[in-house]
């Protein structure tokens, strides 16, 4: 019976070593090389070549930036989806996307498996197993990298008896996963933590101090807590990202040097490039502060790390992330107005706010003549604030 295959593809070392291997070990006699436009620019051209070159029956190529930011990248805005703090979720929101695109085209191929080049030591293999089996548990899921037992230079080794020319070298074994949200850089010499990263390892972001020496100043506007507009202007989502990506990554902003915790358990460490969605979480996030109050503020912080987690962990389409976004959602009713960003050398701070519904009253916080806050209301404010402390005093002798 034949064993029609549908490969997330990403021209990459161990992606392109799939598609010998599925047919050499995992007995595979049609092979869907499926690669999936996220933003990888010029990386992406000869994908479809490469795929034919190294054996694919098929290769196609899906279009999904806009999709990409939209459905994906800004709801993780309005969460302000930070995993361990400092990661936005650039590669790993990539990944339900993906999975959702590996279904529709094993469906569209009449394909009876799909098959993904993730290693068993990473977080993808989780978050795309996931997102099919949630999907179609019908498909069965290929895994050979993590049943081979290459390093990166043997994996190199085994592409080239078949002819296959790597993108990367076995001088620079560093890999590389992109798209429009972000980069991420791993493995060689970035697993050595004594090892600061050379300006080579960086494509996205000039170094801090060679950035320009005068400030640069842009202004996102926000309706309903999604971005919508740059200085004014309503653009479409992928044009605010690349704009910013483009800005924030001239001013130094974006970089990221991380030690991650995976989802199989270790810790890594990881490089990423992400200007554009730090510069829109850095925004939001002061929007926010402005049209919530203090106790909505002080809960959803609490569930952003609950959603940057379970996004991390390859729970997209799980009930947990659509419950959070439900949540989400009814918080960002009032977050409307525009936050007025300065970069400079590598930092980022607010310059000006402005919400149409902003919790900031100028009468209440005045110290001029025309302060409407009753200060006599104060004494016996504190007093019973600190009612529960001062009984606690009193009965253990405090």
């Amino acid at each position: 019976m034949t064993k029609r295959v549908v490969l997330a593809y990403s021209g990459g070392v161990d992606t392109t070593a799939c598609i010998p291997y599925l047919r050499e070990e995992m007995g595979a006699d049609f092979v869907v090389a499926m690669a999936v436009d996220l933003g990888q620019g010029a990386e992406l051209g000869p994908v479809r070549e490469k795929a034919l070159s190294a054996g694919a029956d098929v290769s196609v190529v899906v279009d999904a930036k806009e999709r990409f930011v939209r459905e994906f990248g800004f709801p993780a805005v309005r969460a302000n989806a930070l995993y361990d703090g400092q990661y936005p979720l650039s590669s790993a929101l990539g990944r339900p996307l993906i999975g959702e695109l590996l279904v529709e085209t094993a469906h569209a191929y009449r394909c009876g498996a799909v098959a993904h080049g993730c290693t068993g030591k990473g977080n993808d293999q989780v978050r795309l197993d996931l997102t099919v089996g949630l999907l179609d548990s019908r498909l069965e899921i290929l895994a050979p990298a993590r049943v081979w037992p290459f390093s990166r230079a043997e994996t190199i080794a085994y592409s080239e008896k078949f002819g296959i020319e790597p993108h990367v070298t076995k001088e620079k074994p560093w890999a590389v996963d992109l798209n429009v949200l972000g980069r991420n850089v791993e493995a060689g010499p970035i697993e050595d933590l004594s090892w600061e990263p050379t300006e080579e390892v960086w494509a996205l972001t000039t170094a801090p101090e060679e950035a320009p020496d005068h400030p640069a100043y842009v202004t996102v506007g926000f309706d309903a807590g999604t971005p919508v507009s740059l200085d004014g202007e309503r653009l479409p989502a992928l044009v605010i990202l690349e704009r910013l990506n483009a800005l924030g990554g001239n001013h130094g902003v974006g970089r990221i040097d991380m030690l991650e915790n995976r989802v199989v358990g270790v810790k890594s460490r990881e490089l990423y490039e992400a200007p554009g969605m730090l510069l829109l979480i850095r925004a939001h996030q002061e929007l926010e502060n402005l049209a919530l109050p203090a106790d909505v503020l002080g809960e959803k912080r609490r569930l952003e790390a609950v959603y940057g987690k379970a996004v991390y962990d390859g729970l997209w389409h799980g009930p947990l992330r659509a419950a959070l976004d439900a949540f989400f959602d009814s918080t960002q009713r009032t977050v409307t107005g525009a936050i007025t960003l300065k970069l400079y050398k590598g930092g980022v701070s607010v310059a000006a706010r402005n919400a149409e519904r902003s919790l900031y009253r100028h009468e209440l916080v005045t110290y001029g003549s025309d302060c409407v806050f009753d200060q006599s209301s104060a004494e016996g404010f504190i007093d019973i604030f600190g009612l529960p402390s001062r009984v606690w005093n009193q009965v253990n002798g405090g």
